[in-house]
């Protein structure tokens, strides 16, 4: 299979910190998928979209998203709640990835279709084998529909 054809990871996070560490983490799991990195949920909903600044992506919807809760302009909920209402994205799995330990954002994310829920360690050996397991897991072990 060409790296072309290969679905991306979606990773939704603003803090770039912890964007740089989960796509240092991701390459370190030798994942032939690409990752797409966007800063907060407009621009999440722009790029599944394929509007505004993505409306020249390549087509295809990605293999999983990594999505932070907590973030300007829409948050990680507000997302997931929309993706989980769009025909051609409900089937899209969402990891959240956050930092939030609150029972409510926990009982949400689930609620309204999160497919997992990981909080972030704050140690950073934590945190690179969290993602590099769940890229290795979503991307390659993971079986999903075909997109209709």
């Amino acid at each position: 299979m060409k790296q072309g054809c290969l679905r991306p990871i979606l990773l939704v996070e603003d803090s770039l910190a912890d964007a740089e560490m989960a796509m240092d983490a991701l390459q370190e799991a030798n994942l032939a998928n690409p990752v797409v990195h966007v800063e907060d949920g407009v621009d999440c909903l722009d790029w599944l979209h394929a509007r505004g600044a993505f409306a020249g992506r390549s087509d295809g919807d990605p293999v999983v998203v990594l999505l932070d809760i907590k973030m300007p302009r829409m948050s990680g909920l507000e997302v997931l709640t929309h993706m989980r209402e769009d025909e051609r994205l409900r089937r899209v799995p969402v990891v959240i990835l956050s930092s939030s330990r609150e029972e409510s954002d926990l009982a949400r994310s689930w609620d309204l279709g999160a497919n997992a829920y990981v909080i972030k360690p704050v140690d950073v050996g934590q945190f690179f084998a969290a993602v590099r397991t769940l890229g290795q897991f979503w991307a390659v072990l993971n079986q999903s529909p075909e997109s209709a």
